[in-house]
């Protein structure tokens, strides 16, 4: 069996996508995950980038992709009142729900439904008063080993080399985005391009590949 890390911040549109369609997209194999709440503004900040969402006619285009993709996927999603938001308050809800900071799929599918559902504020005092009271996690969300916990899964990730979310880990390697699903199952059963006598060097030779401008080095 298979273990997949999923590195996941529930800001983000596509990783709730990823969240929904996953079961399907590896029905039949098998594989176990960990769900790992990171801040996706730490991973951009690390790497220099500007969000998604910091980039007004990209954020439009994001916005109208995720409302097709839902519609095709047959799942429910209406953007809150304001995005993007702070997520801190529900990463640490998460983390705060599991002794290891590892939320259970439950969990993390009640979280995305109160972002992606509904249509509300998901940063509301309120609403986070409310989820918390109904998820009861064990720690409180504020305590100090909840945000350590947080911060060390995002330094995990950005160790792996995870730059955005969602974000697939498996034997050492990182599958970014909703549309590298298949790419994941091909690498769960096995395809050749993973595991032929070639497949290191293919997976790895991209990244002494010369550069024609100068790259951003986080």
């Amino acid at each position: 069996m298979k273990q997949i890390t999923f590195y996941l911040d529930f800001i983000s549109p596509y990783a709730y996508l990823a969240f929904e369609e996953l079961p399907r997209a590896l029905q039949g194999l098998s594989y176990s995950v960990r769900y790992k709440p990171v801040f996706l503004g730490g991973l951009l900040k690390h790497n220099a980038v500007l969000g998604p969402a910091e980039v007004p006619p990209k954020r439009h285009w994001i916005y109208r992709h995720v409302q097709w993709l839902a519609q095709r996927q047959g799942v429910a999603l209406e953007f809150p009142a304001t995005h993007p938001f702070n997520p801190l308050g529900l990463l640490r809800l998460a983390i705060a729900t599991q002794s290891e900071g590892l939320p259970n799929r439950y969990v993390c599918e009640t979280l995305f439904q109160h972002v992606w559902q509904g249509g509300a504020d998901a940063a509301d005092a309120a609403r986070l008063h409310a989820v918390t009271t109904s998820l009861a996690p064990g720690r409180n969300p504020g305590d100090d080993s909840v945000k350590a916990q947080l911060k060390a899964h995002s330094d995990e990730a950005i160790a792996q080399g995870v730059f955005g979310v969602p974000s697939f880990e498996v034997d050492g390697k990182v599958f970014w985005g909703l549309d590298a699903l298949p790419m994941l199952r091909a690498c769960l059963e096995g395809d050749a391009w993973f595991t032929d006598h070639d497949a290191d060097m293919r997976w790895n030779a991209v990244q002494t590949l010369p550069s024609g401008i100068p790259l951003r080095k986080p």
